[in-house]
């Protein structure tokens, strides 16, 4: 088991990827603590995996300080942090962003970008102390390439990448790693749900849709939450011991870097 004795933080962990990721890591020894706003959701997750569920705001400083205390007090020690907070996106033209949506778009770039950056000050101090520690982000595959009506989203996840490259080169000498993990698209009912409404607006079907665009994709194939987690295993285990500073594209080859 590669996360054997680890103690590991996940915030915004909610019923998909999350829950794939708190899963995973208890499977492979490691001991979970889960954060997000819902309790509800964290709740299902802790029965399910066993993991430590510590509601949190992670755009709210003392929020997240308490949480970094609360699992250090309960474990002892941080080894692993992954920030996997959705913002979603809210896909707006610039050109009709009313007062409303331009609260909502730094909503979502505060989720991404502040969140991760509070979630790495409050938990990497314990790393730092201990010598040792893994920070690992989620981002985009959108986080490189811009499409319309989706800034808020690209421009929060990649803030996330250019800061990631900066703690990294801060943390490094006491022995932390930070890395990013950039999926694609991530096989779900939601994607589904969207390839059905396209193929509804142009009068063909959700297989055709489907066809159509994992053509484009070199592997052929949509990458799963289990693909996804297990991108971020590798980061997590000593498996990556000399990397930093690193992106990890999980995508299918549907965008290459």
């Amino acid at each position: 088991m590669v996360l054997e004795g680890k103690i590991a933080v996940i915030t915004g962990a909610g019923p998909g990827l999350g829950r794939t990721l708190a899963r995973l890591m208890a499977d492979e020894g490691a001991k979970v603590a889960v954060a997000a706003r819902t309790p509800a959701t964290l709740e299902a997750i802790a029965a399910e995996t066993g993991a430590l569920a510590v509601p949190t705001d992670v755009t709210d400083p003392e929020a997240v300080q308490a949480l970094a205390a609360t699992v250090h007090e309960r474990f002892g020690r941080i080894d692993v942090l992954v920030n996997a907070a959705f913002p979603g996106t809210y896909r707006k033209n610039v050109l009709d962003m009313d007062a409303a949506y331009l609260s909502k778009w730094r909503e979502v770039v505060d989720i991404a970008a502040y969140g991760t950056l509070l979630a790495c000050r409050y938990l990497a101090p314990y790393m730092v102390a201990q010598g040792s520690g893994s920070i690992v982000n989620i981002t985009s595959m959108s986080s490189r390439s811009g499409y319309a009506g989706r800034s808020d989203y690209a421009a929060g996840k990649a803030a996330v990448h250019l800061l990631s490259h900066c703690l990294a080169d801060e943390l490094g000498p006491h022995g932390v790693r930070v890395n990013c993990v950039a999926p694609g698209w991530i096989a779900s009912a939601v994607l589904d749900d969207w390839m059905a409404a396209r193929a509804a607006a142009e009068g063909t079907t959700f297989e055709e849709i489907h066809a159509r665009d994992t053509a484009a994709m070199a592997l052929r194939r949509i990458a799963t939450e289990e693909d996804i987690a297990r991108a971020v295993l590798h980061f997590a285990s000593d498996a990556s011991a000399t990397t930093t500073g690193a992106v990890l594209d999980v995508n299918g080859g549907q965008h290459f870097a």
